[in-house]
């Protein structure tokens, strides 16, 4: 089993101390995460390398932006073999308004979409919001 610091380097990234506390903290969540919540995470580190951190990942594709319509950018893990090729990688997300937990439906990709001749796609992105099955109760 490859460890973090073997993953991030297959993905050359240098290894620091920050990148590797950060990516256990998003592979422990079960929902997408605000930068916010990695600050809150770790208090004494800065925001900016926190900040950084994320945007080196998501440029390695190894987490992915989640914008689900609250305004507030979200950050998740993207799966085992994703590049986050819009033909490829794309999945639902779930937000929950009950809790507001964003939730990557990765079972679920969304199918490819076409767009007219001239246009070019850069990013996809499809947001069920409804209630989550820990608020629902089912």
């Amino acid at each position: 089993m490859q460890t973090i610091e073997q993953f991030l380097e297959s993905k050359e990234i240098r290894v620091t101390a920050m990148r590797l506390l950060v990516y256990k903290f998003l592979s422990e969540k079960d929902s997408a995460v605000t930068l916010t919540d990695v600050e809150n995470a770790f208090a004494k580190a800065d925001r900016t390398t926190i900040y950084r951190t994320l945007k080196t990942f998501e440029e390695k594709a190894i987490v992915h932006q989640i914008d689900d319509g609250t305004g507030i950018t979200k950050y998740a893990l993207c799966e085992k073999g994703c590049n986050c090729e819009i033909e490829n990688d794309l999945h639902l997300h779930f937000h929950c308004n009950n809790c507001q937990e964003t939730i990557c439906l990765t079972d679920h990709k969304i199918p490819q979409i076409k767009v007219p001749q001239g246009f070019v796609s850069e990013n996809i992105n499809l947001v069920v919001k409804g209630i989550c099955d820990k608020c629902s109760g089912l």
